[in-house]
């Protein structure tokens, strides 16, 4: 098959086809995940720190260093948090956290290894591509060393955080003082080369353009034609309450998000997994998402705090995916961060 270039996938992005997109992109899933198996994960957001010196405008679960709600989770309740994961069933945990100026590397290697000796199955899934950068910059080393002292103390792969949207246009607009595009790239390049693999994300709908968005999948496609080192792409809509861009944007709407969902998993044919995205737009859209080209619903999410600080709060359990996904017409399946099956 021919792929889809930029130009087709925006011209998608524009049309009004939403049920004739999303056919096609479920026609895409069946070939790339033949089979009626929609997975989940169970597992744990852990954000370990809200201390944040970017600043980045869409972000309502930051605190500058000083304020009086800052805070640093201690390794007793870290361990507290996975402890009770594991009870629940879960196999992963998600660290992130804001880049605090004070936690250098030996802060994040003596974390990992404390982990990985006390609970030696849970995956950890962890830092994002800033996060990266910042521990690197703080700590004197170069990203290439610090992702290989990360792997060394237990970090098993990155999540896609940090992206937003890879142009630097609308970078400097919402997080002018996070990572920039260039730098994730690097960032996810040098990590799938030292056998680290990840996930990659997009957060639309803030101030970006639809041809934006396009740009942002094609960085993305590149880079994995280059690496293959991502086993999904996850897109999730901009949610503006309590950020400093509440007022300055359209929230994205269902229609938005569903067109968004099926011409990535059109547009990115060389990323295994597209999850759909049921915190943001809540458990029925996310329903609706496993036929518009995804085969993947997330995480249970026993613990979310940062899409939740912008009043946006949706909760499930494992029950409740499971039911969301029979009730599709799918055959639900518990998977592991590498989505190998549990």
């Amino acid at each position: 098959m021919t792929r889809l270039t930029e130009k087709e996938a925006l011209e998608l992005l524009r049309s009004r086809d939403l049920l004739g997109v999303g056919a096609r992109a479920h026609e895409v899933r069946e070939r790339l995940v033949p089979g009626s198996l929609v997975t989940f994960i169970v597992d744990r957001n852990i954000n370990y720190t809200n201390v944040c010196v970017s600043g980045c405008r869409f972000c309502a679960f930051y605190r500058a260093p000083g304020h009086p709600e800052a805070y640093v989770l201690p390794e007793e309740v870290i361990h507290e948090k996975i402890q009770e994961t594991i009870d629940l069933g879960g196999t992963g945990i998600l660290m992130q956290g804001g880049l605090h100026p004070d936690l250098d590397i030996t802060w994040f290697e003596d974390l990992f290894r404390s982990i990985k000796s006390r609970f030696p199955s849970i995956t950890i899934h962890s830092l994002s591509a800033p996060e990266i950068v910042h521990i690197a910059r703080v700590s004197g080393l170069t990203v290439a060393e610090t992702l290989r002292r990360l792997k060394a103390s237990g970090l098993d792969s990155l999540p896609g955080g940090g992206a937003e949207i890879l142009v630097e246009r609308v970078r400097q607009q919402v997080a002018p003082h996070k990572a920039s595009t260039r730098e994730w790239l690097d960032v996810m390049r040098e990590a799938h080369k030292q056998g680290i693999p990840g996930t990659a994300t997009m957060m639309f709908g803030s101030v970006e353009t639809l041809e934006e968005r396009v740009e942002h999948l094609r960085v993305i496609r590149d880079l994995q034609d280059e690496t293959g080192g991502f086993r999904a792409f996850i897109p999730w809509s901009f949610q503006s309450g309590h950020t400093e861009l509440a007022g300055e944007t359209d929230q994205a709407t269902g229609m938005d998000y569903l067109m968004t969902l099926a011409v990535s998993r059109l547009y990115l044919d060389n990323i295994p997994h597209i999850q759909a995205s049921w915190v943001t737009q809540g458990l029925k859209v996310g329903q609706i998402g496993l036929h518009f080209g995804a085969d993947d619903l997330g995480s249970t999410m026993i613990e979310e705090n940062v899409v939740a600080s912008t009043g946006v709060r949706t909760r499930t359990n494992r029950a409740g995916l499971v039911h969301v996904i029979k009730e599709a017409g799918f055959t639900p399946a518990q998977r592991r961060t590498d989505y190998s099956l549990v």
